[in-house]
This record gives structure tokens, C-alpha cells and sequence, in this order.
């Protein structure tokens, strides 16, 4: 009853669907502890700066972007007016507006309904792996990856594994948050997990050229106000890392 609800009730279809689903799932497997533990710190970063259970609850379900909810966090400590807090949780996510360009091509042929749900769900580590994926298969040719079913559903995959392990970890943190003491260190475990969550991705020269002039301008903008050098260093990197592609394809048909 539930596969027929999800994936529909024509057999053929729904065969694609699960397969596709649930091979966007195996991908993502590998990253769910780190994007868990990203989230369990948040959860518990919510109310330790003084959010209810339920606001925190709100929040995590509502925003579900790691990054922001941290950057907006300890302006809320801080009574900041509300206008700066959603400017900075704005600005920190900014780099979802290069996600949402570099995903359109694969998504416009759905209402905007569908795509604002599929922006909902758009995740760093979904972005990653789906870009990686589509683009390797259109390197080799003719591939069913590229069916916009299989597409779809995979990205689907993906980011069902990627909701599900941040949600639970982060409502994790927020019922547990009164039991975790402050000298545990909880952001430096959270760095250990973007990092493990990261590293992995970085294969192929593309991806270690993007990786390393992103680092080095994330490094050199971490003065600049409103985390500017984040965006700065999401355009430099994503930047670096096509132009690498597009030499090396040169190179090869030369």
C-alpha cells in the first residue's frame, strides 16, 4: 500500500522509480554519519543558546539548512532585529541560488510546485553527488541516468537519506541538549564531520583544483562581513572546477 503510494501504481513506472530511489540512497549512505552529526550539533546548538523544544523543533523542520541555522543562531541569542538575522541566514545560503542554477537543466520540466519542493530538499552533499553522477553519464554517452524519471527519483533518493538522518539526529540534539555538557567540544565535532562529509567528494582533477581555490578563497575572505567569503569561495571553486573540465575535454579531443 505504502510503494503504491510513493511510487504509484503502474508496475513498469514504479520499477524505475524504486530502482532509481533506491539508488540514490545507496549513494548517499556514506555520508549520512557526517550530515547526522552536523545535525545532532545543531539540534543541540538550538537550545543551548535558549530556543524552546518546540521552536527548535519548528526550525530544524521548517529550514533545514545546517549552515544557516548556525549562522542565525547566535544573532537570535543576541536579540538581533529580525531583519539581520534572515539577512544572514540569506546570505549564508546564497550559494543555493548556484545549486538551483546548475540543477534547472535537469528539473524545468516540472511545475514550479514540484521544483520548489525539490528545492527544499536540495542539499550540499545532493548537489554533489547528483552533479558528479549526471555528469559522468553524459561524458560516456546515451545513459538511462539521464532518463528524467530515473533522474528524478534518484535525487529523490538522495535526499530522502539526507532528510531522514538530519532530521532524527537533530531532534536527537534537541531532547538531549539539557544532558550534554559544554565542555564536550560539540563544534569542533561538527568540523570533523563537514570534513568527513566532504573529502570523499574530492576526487578527479576538476573537483581537487574547485576544492582548492575554494579553500583558498574562503581563507582569504574570512574577514570580509556577512560571511561574503563563503559565497566568494562556492563561486571561485565551482568556477575553478569547470574551467578544469572544459580544458582537460579540450586537451583530450586535441
Amino acid at each position: 500500500m505504502i510503494r503504491k503510494a510513493v511510487f504509484g501504481e503502474r508496475p513498469e513506472l514504479a520499477a524505475v522509480r524504486r530502482e532509481a530511489f533506491g539508488a540514490g540512497l545507496r549513494a548517499v549512505l556514506p555520508a549520512l554519519v557526517a550530515t547526522g552529526t552536523w545535525g545532532l550539533v545543531t539540534g543541540v546548538a538550538m537550545v543551548k543558546i535558549g530556543m524552546s523544544q518546540l521552536e527548535a523543533l519548528g526550525m530544524t523542520l521548517l529550514v533545514f539548512a545546517g549552515s544557516a541555522q548556525l549562522a542565525a543562531l547566535p544573532l537570535i541569542a543576541a536579540g538581533a532585529p529580525i531583519w539581520v538575522v534572515l539577512l544572514a541566514a540569506t546570505v549564508v545560503n546564497l550559494r543555493f541560488v548556484i545549486f538551483s542554477a546548475g540543477l534547472y537543466p535537469y528539473f524545468v520540466r516540472y511545475s514550479l510546485g514540484r521544483r520548489l519542493l525539490l528545492g527544499y530538499v536540495t542539499s550540499d552533499v545532493g548537489f554533489a553527488i547528483s552533479m558528479q553522477r549526471w555528469t559522468a553519464a553524459k561524458s560516456r554517452g546515451p545513459d538511462d541516468a539521464l532518463d528524467p524519471t530515473r533522474r528524478v527519483w534518484f535525487f529523490l533518493g538522495i535526499a530522502a537519506g539526507n532528510w531522514l538522518s538530519w532530521q532524527s539526529m537533530s531532534i536527537l540534539g534537541i531532547f538531549l541538549a539539557g544532558q550534554v555538557p559544554g565542555s564536550w567540544g560539540l563544534d569542533f565535532a561538527a568540523i570533523l564531520a563537514l570534513i568527513a562529509l566532504t573529502v570523499p567528494m574530492v576526487n578527479g582533477r576538476p573537483n581537487i583544483v574547485g576544492a582548492l581555490v575554494a579553500g583558498a578563497v574562503a581563507v582569504a575572505g574570512v574577514g570580509l562581513p556577512l560571511k561574503l567569503g563563503l559565497v566568494a569561495a562556492v563561486v571561485a571553486g565551482i568556477t575553478a572546477a569547470m574551467a578544469t573540465e572544459i580544458a582537460l575535454e579540450r586537451a583530450h579531443r586535441a
